[in-house]
C-alpha cells in the first residue's frame, strides 16, 4: 500500500537540496526537472535565493519536535506557499492535483510543491517522520518512509558507520 504518493517526492527532493544545496540557478533547475517538477520556466538567481531561505525554513519544521509547533511552522509555510486545490492536466501526463497557481517562477512552485508534500507526508505517516541523522558528526535531515516509523539516520551508510562506531567501542570496553 502507497500511502503518500505525492508528497514522498517533494520531500525527498527537499532533502536532497539541503543535503547538497545547488551552487547555480542552471543547477537547481537541472536537478528539479531530474526530479520529476514540472516547471515552467527554468529557474534564475532569485528563485535559487528563494528556494535556499525556504529551505532553511522548512529545517525549522525538521528541527521541530513537538507536533504542534512542527504544524504551527508549516502551517506558516502552506500560508505563504500553496493555494485551494485545483484539478489539472498541465502536462498532459493525466489529471491530477496542484496546489498552486499556474505560471509561477520555480522558486514558488518549489515552495508549494515541498509546503503540501510535507504536510502529507506528516500527516498520512505521523507527525514524527522528519528528523536528524542520528550519527553525531552529520546530522543532515531525512523524511522516515519506513514502514515502521524507525529510520534514525539519513543514510544506511550512516546506519552503518554508526554500527561499527557502536562494535568497536563495546570491543575496545
Amino acid at each position: 500500500m502507497h500511502l503518500n504518493p505525492y508528497g514522498e517526492d517533494p520531500v525527498r527532493l527537499a532533502t536532497d537540496l539541503t543535503w547538497t544545496p545547488p551552487a547555480t540557478a542552471g543547477e537547481l533547475t537541472d536537478r528539479c526537472r531530474a526530479a520529476g517538477v514540472v516547471a515552467d520556466r527554468a529557474g534564475t538567481e532569485h528563485d535559487l535565493a528563494a528556494v535556499r531561505a525556504f529551505l532553511v525554513r522548512w529545517l525549522a519544521v525538521v528541527d521541530a519536535t513537538d507536533p504542534a509547533r512542527r504544524a504551527a511552522l508549516l502551517n506558516d509555510l502552506l500560508a505563504e506557499s500553496s493555494s485551494s486545490p485545483r484539478l489539472t492536466d498541465h502536462a498532459g501526463t493525466g489529471w491530477h492535483l496542484h496546489f498552486r497557481g499556474d505560471d509561477l517562477p520555480l522558486g514558488a512552485v518549489l515552495r508549494a510543491l515541498i509546503s503540501v508534500g510535507t504536510a502529507l507526508h506528516l500527516t498520512s505517516r505521523g507527525m514524527d517522520r522528519l528528523g536528524r541523522c542520528a550519527l553525531a558528526d552529520c546530522a543532515r535531515p531525512y523524511a522516515d518512509f519506513t514502514r515502521g516509523g524507525r529510520q534514525r539516520y539519513c543514510s544506511p551508510a550512516c546506519a552503518n558507520r554508526d554500527a561499527v562506531r557502536r562494535h568497536r567501542a563495546r570491543a575496545a570496553g
